[in-house]
């Protein structure tokens, strides 16, 4: 399954690249059902104009249109970076079956706002973090890093 989850991951690395190219925090979802991959995004919140265009939220949107339903049971979705709660509630609400996750989030992840007790949820998902952590983390850390070598030049 290990073999799976990286193959799912890379393709939602791919999408990462594609929000890169586009000036967007670099993050991509695929949502995947019975070994295949229905849909794929990546964040568009500059593009969009829109703070909900987050990959995961996007993923869900276009694999319930693909479906031609809302609830998502038996699929699951691959996140470059630790779900923020929004997406996490977004992924509850469509009933998705597992979370797999490349790069933690400590600051807006959620397990770490879980954790803290701020929120509580009555059911949880299966969540697991780490796949491909390096390239996952590798890809936010340039792009940050990129953007503030050009914040100090246009100073």
């Amino acid at each position: 399954m290990t073999d799976q989850k990286e193959k799912f991951m890379r393709i939602a690395l791919r999408q990462a690249r594609l929000a890169e190219q586009k000036g967007e925090i670099p993050i991509g979802a695929v949502v995947v059902k019975d070994g295949k991959v229905v849909s794929r995004a990546y964040n568009r919140r500059i593009t969009d104009h829109d703070p909900t265009a987050h990959a995961e939220v996007l993923a869900l949107k276009k694999a319930g249109k693909r479906l031609g339903v809302w609830n998502l049971t038996g699929c699951d979705l691959f996140v470059t970076l630790e779900p923020c709660v929004m997406c996490y509630g977004a992924c509850l609400n469509a009933r998705i079956g597992n979370i797999y996750f490349g790069a933690y989030d400590s600051k807006f992840g959620i397990e770490n706002t879980a954790k803290s007790g701020v929120i509580s949820f009555n059911h949880t998902l299966n969540i697991e973090g780490g796949i491909l952590q390096e390239q996952c983390s590798a890809i936010l850390t340039e792009f940050f890093s990129a953007l503030r070598k050009q914040k100090s030049a246009d100073k």
